[in-house]
């Protein structure tokens, strides 16, 4: 059977630009919370966080009743402690402990246009190889966004992900969770794999805009959803890492519009210019 292709939305210049606007609301927000994260600090504490900048921004929740299925989603962040890779819900009842690591996942909406990122962030005194696997996670992001760059395919950046995870250690990289395309909503065509071989997929034109998300762990691929229909978990017990960000591809390159300084210190290192659009 013939499938027709995913219609993936593009973005003009100046819709963009609004999109860079709910960057910067996530950008901060991300900084805020990773401030505020220390031992004995409640995930609803980091939420409540989150609220605040909404508040001074004039920005929205992407997250907040968010339904796929599970019932609407109750809070403007999602917390993941340790062993869990992503959707953890907050609550005044789940503390920080000194040597955890939560990942943060946020997303905003200005005039209509969805940010989208995530921080791993490391509590107290944490362990040696659990703050590597962080590392490693954080390294693939960026590149994967290096990869990020019209008139590749989708799944260079799929591959660039996968090479630098392979690179950086014995890693699990999460079976079928991964990035997604991004703009009038927060969840879009395409979906985006962190591993897979190149060449594959969709071309990279100027107008996209995708969440890049690897997520890692110290053991097994494979995943569980917990009871309360949100929340993924490893299978295994190990802990897990998960960073995340907004990039746009534009004619002259990438634009990561949730990083404050558009992406530029860490495009550098792969030696890519980030678009003129970003000055």
């Amino acid at each position: 059977m013939y499938r027709t292709p995913e219609r993936i939305e593009l973005k003009s210049h100046d819709q963009i630009a609004l999109m860079r606007q709910a960057g910067l609301v996530v950008a901060r927000a991300l900084r805020d919370m990773r401030e505020a994260a220390a031992p004995g600090v409640s995930t609803a504490d980091l939420d409540a966080v989150a609220r605040g900048v909404l508040r001074e921004a004039g920005a929205n929740s992407s997250f907040l009743h968010y339904d796929i299925g599970a019932g609407p989603y109750p809070a403007v962040i999602c917390s993941s402690i340790n062993d869990r890779i992503v959707h953890g819900i907050p609550s005044p009842r789940e503390k920080l402990a000194d040597g955890d690591i939560v990942s943060i996942d946020f997303g905003a909406i200005v005039d209509g246009w969805h940010g989208d990122a995530a921080i791993t962030v490391l509590v107290g005194d944490v362990a040696e190889q659990v703050r590597a696997m962080s590392e490693a996670c954080e390294r693939s992001l960026w590149s994967g966004l290096a990869a990020a760059r019209a008139g590749g395919r989708l799944s260079d950046i799929s591959n660039a992900v996968e090479s630098s995870v392979r690179a950086s250690g014995s890693y699990g990289i999460v079976a079928g969770y991964g990035g997604h395309g991004i703009g009038t909503s927060m969840h879009m065509a395409p979906h985006v794999l962190n591993y897979g071989r190149a060449g594959k997929g969709p071309r990279l034109v100027p107008g996209m805009a995708l969440a890049i998300e690897p997520m890692i762990t110290l053991g097994s691929r494979g995943t569980q959803e917990l009871a309360d229909g949100w929340t993924v978990s490893t299978v295994d017990g190990s802990w897990a890492a998960h960073w995340e960000h907004t990039v746009a591809i534009l004619e002259d390159g990438p634009w990561v519009l949730t990083a404050e300084d558009g992406g530029r210190a860490e495009l550098d290192k792969h030696g890519i210019a980030l678009s003129s659009l970003a000055a």
